[in-house]
């Protein structure tokens, strides 16, 4: 049987399957179709990540074409790393109210596995599990990095609507 998921996604057995935003995250962000999105920075895109098994995951999706942060020319590779900040500090921000348990954020710029440019933003927890809690967060188990309860949905807006509501307010101090 297949269902729908609360983002518009198919899914069968479990697993999104077929063409859904998830298969062009940035057109779909450009068209507005992408429920993923918090905000529109100056470099690229702010997302909640596909999993929340620790809430507030984020990512920034550059908008252009690269592959490596030294593609870019030198002022827009210092826009991507700014915009990166910035929205660390609007989640840092709001998890800090959200969880007395958060304790920092960390940063990663990967593409092993999507070749384009994007950073991620991972919060760590004081209720994290041993031996989780101290390594990558690509150690989790993959079962419960995608367990169900931990996909991205509507659930998520209100996480969502924080950050962007943080970043728009710092972002106009600067």
């Amino acid at each position: 049987m297949m269902d729908v998921d609360d983002y518009g996604g198919r899914v069968v057995g479990g697993a999104v399957t077929g063409p859904d935003w998830r298969d062009d995250r940035l057109g779909a962000a450009a068209r507005g179709e992408n429920p993923a999105v918090i905000a529109r920075l100056r470099t690229g895109w702010a997302v909640l990540g596909d999993t929340q098994h620790l809430p507030g995951y984020t990512l920034l999706l550059y908008a252009g074409t690269a592959d490596h942060l030294t593609d870019l020319p030198a002022p827009e590779r210092l826009g991507f790393l700014a915009d990166m900040s910035l929205l660390g500090e609007a989640v840092v921000a709001v998890l800090r109210e959200q969880d007395p348990a958060f304790e920092r954020l960390n940063y990663e710029i990967l593409g092993n596995s999507w070749p384009h440019l994007h950073a991620h933003l991972h919060p760590r927890y004081a209720w994290e599990p041993q031996p989780w809690r101290r390594g990558p967060v690509w150690r989790y188990d993959p079962r419960v990095r995608a367990a169900p309860e931990h996909a991205l949905g509507i659930r998520h807006d209100p996480l969502k609507h924080l950050i962007a509501a943080k970043l728009e307010e710092l972002a106009g101090g600067r």
